[in-house]
């Protein structure tokens, strides 16, 4: 087993977490290489400890030198470590060094551990659906692991967003925007919508209207086998399209999307005594009583 490590170099613990991972793990006398990026940041910030050039890989080459991909950081990282990986199916192993972390939802304080379980084999790999796009006009693709977000962008006006899925008028939502999420996504955007938490593994895409005029147009749910277009007809300002909320593009309407299931997929590490539902518990506090704490 041989790990690579990718980090987001604006978190505060990354020089510690870095630190003392490469430390755990040259004890431990497993192989590791480490995103050049991430280690020449590393070596100009840290007084300490060095890393070695043989041990740095460009991100093109990271998938063909190590068979799981350590990501230090929050979900951002682990989404950023995503796009790197997809077209070769490299595991991540998400260390959380962030606030909330549904996707990097290992601990700091629970990371050295967790290494040795992986290095016992005692983990497994959960493939995570992933959402691929593009516009109808000029194929210009894209790709997402949590949603696609087509919004207002900066204009104080809604936009008018007709939406088909599998050839089958659904709406024309009035309103600031609207999200195509995937089951992991749902925690993310959707969720601040009114969206529904969906579990991993659920065959299913959501479609949430953002401020919909109509109050009475809520979230959709639908198999993810569907096709799902998107046409913002012309009289429309600028369109503005995020992917996993870090990739932003601009249209000019008219413009017509269309998006769907990726034949792709995301595969995530996971311990083997830890479940979802422990997961929504811990980061969405629902493990408290707060009428307890309130009397």
């Amino acid at each position: 087993m041989k790990f690579g490590i990718f980090g987001n170099t604006r978190k505060p613990a990354i020089i510690e977490v870095t630190e003392n991972l490469i430390g755990y793990l040259t004890m431990k006398k497993i192989p590791f290489v480490v995103h050049e990026k991430l280690g020449r940041w590393f070596n100009e910030s840290c007084a300490g400890l060095a890393i070695d050039e043989s041990m740095m890989v460009l991100e093109s080459e990271i998938c063909d030198k190590c068979d799981i991909l350590i990501a230090l950081g929050g979900d951002g990282t682990m989404l950023s470590a995503a796009r790197i990986v997809r077209q070769r199916g490299l595991p991540i192993l998400g260390v959380n060094l962030g606030k909330l972390g549904f996707l990097a939802e290992v601990s700091i304080d629970d990371m050295n551990d967790c290494i040795d379980e992986i290095a016992r084999g005692q983990y497994f790999i959960e493939e995570r659906l992933a959402l691929q796009g593009a516009t109808v006009a000029d194929n210009d693709l894209f790709f997402a692991l949590n949603d696609i977000v087509i919004d207002r962008g900066s204009s104080p006006r809604v936009i008018e967003i007709e939406t088909i899925v599998d050839d089958a008028y659904l709406a024309t939502y009035v309103a600031d925007g609207i999200i195509i999420s995937t089951p992991t996504g749902s925690t993310a955007y959707s969720l601040a919508t009114g969206g529904p938490i969906v579990v991993p593994g659920s065959a299913v895409l959501a479609i949430s209207p953002i401020s919909p005029h109509t109050l009475s147009a809520r979230p959709v749910i639908i198999p993810d086998r569907s096709e799902i277009v998107i046409k913002l007809p012309a009289g429309n300002q600028p369109i503005h399209l995020t992917i996993d909320g870090q990739e932003e593009k601009f249209y000019n309407p008219p413009v017509e999307f269309k998006i769907r299931k990726s034949l792709l997929t995301v595969k995530l590490v996971k311990r083997k005594e830890h479940t979802y539902f422990d997961l929504l518990r811990t980061k969405l506090n629902w493990v408290k009583d707060v009428r307890k704490e309130n009397k």
